[in-house]
């Protein structure tokens, strides 16, 4: 898998990509959060079932750690059908994708990662396999080269997307459901923690689970991530149960304050406040002055400061926002005292989630 940002190296061991299976919910009912989807999506497979046709295209979009593989494979398994995996950026020729699309049997569900980055010429022959379950293979060079039409079985494709938008629409026309996935609560992240808790059996307190949710940024794998952590400190420094003051003393450790903030996150606003005075900053100055990417600062820290109100991006460059200046425990500048900053977007709180068998 390749969304794999500040959340899962793309260098994580084989044991911790296997925790994170171990952890997939195997069914539609088992998926904590995003009711609309998870609603929408349920109608869409119970219909095809119903007819005993195989469901229509799906795609999925939304920011990465949001679940989308798993709704890959929790729609596999609903229909009974095996699931293949693979990724826009291994497909760059016709030719790679033909040799997935005939190697797929009737009912299978083939999922697409960052499916907006397909090869024009492998995009093409996508239309045609999804329309009419059929591709075109090329036999022979030049004049007299031979197209033969090859059929397909009925199968499903699911395609997941962090960027819509660069969706060429004739491919995104073609998928019969498309669900966007939105950043979780607290409420629904404490639950998802709990429940995998259980499923490392491990000794986690309410209020420990509730710290992890409230600093996992909406994103289940972040939980998922330092859960795992949490475990960790408390069998190698505590008592092996995971309660509140285990959990703060391993976010501690692994550098996540209570606002969710790692070390990029803390770095990059160290340096608008600091060395620019709050800003305007360019990306690429500001990216050297951390010793980071361009590509790394914009994609895996701002994100998440701008949707949480501590990073403002303007014409000009990026800016701190007063939030940002208290966080650090900074005086900001007099014409930003005393101005009103609302916080934006992340989680909020819900509420009637809270199922006390999931706590010990």
């Amino acid at each position: 898998m390749s969304e794999e940002y500040a959340v899962v190296s793309v260098e994580a061991s084989d044991s911790e990509r296997a925790a994170e299976a171990a952890l997939r919910p195997k069914h539609l009912a088992d998926f904590a959060g995003q009711p609309v989807v998870r609603e929408q999506l349920s109608l869409v497979l119970e219909a095809a079932l119903a007819r005993g046709r195989t469901p229509d295209h799906v795609l999925l979009s939304g920011p990465p750690g949001l679940g989308k593989t798993t709704l890959a494979m929790i729609i596999a398994n609903e229909v009974d059908g095996s699931l293949r995996l693979t990724s826009g950026p291994a497909i760059q020729h016709t030719g790679d994708l033909a040799a997935v699309l005939s190697s797929l049997q009737e009912g299978d569900v083939l999922f697409i990662d960052e499916i907006h980055r397909l090869a024009r010429t492998a995009e093409e022959m996508l239309y045609l396999a999804m329309e009419d379950f059929r591709v075109d293979v090329m036999v022979g060079k030049g004049p007299g080269a031979t197209s033969i039409p090859l059929p397909l079985p009925p199968f499903t494709v699911v395609g997941a997307t962090t960027r819509a938008g660069l969706l060429p629409a004739p491919l995104r026309d073609r998928f019969g459901f498309t669900g966007h996935l939105d950043y979780y609560s607290v409420d629904e992240l404490t639950q998802i923690v709990a429940r995998n808790a259980i499923k490392l059996d491990a000794d986690l307190s309410r209020e420990a689970a509730s710290e992890i949710a409230s600093r996992s940024r909406g994103t289940p794998r972040i939980a998922n991530r330092l859960l795992r952590r949490v475990q960790d400190w408390a069998q190698v420094r505590g008592s092996g149960k995971l309660d509140l003051a285990a959990a703060r003393s391993a976010l501690s450790v692994f550098e996540v304050d209570a606002k969710g903030l790692d070390r990029l996150d803390r770095a990059v606003l160290e340096a608008v406040c600091t060395r620019f005075g709050g800003g305007p900053v360019g990306l690429t100055t500001l990216a050297i002055s951390v010793g980071e990417e361009p590509e790394t600062v914009e994609t895996v820290a701002e994100p998440y400061l701008v949707r949480e109100g501590f990073l403002v991006r303007t014409p000009r460059g990026r800016s701190a926002t007063p939030l940002a200046w208290e966080h650090l425990g900074l005086v900001p500048p007099a014409e930003l005292r005393g101005s009103s900053d609302s916080r934006s977007g992340g989680a909020s709180a819900g509420g009637g989630l809270e199922d006390p068998l999931l706590f010990s």
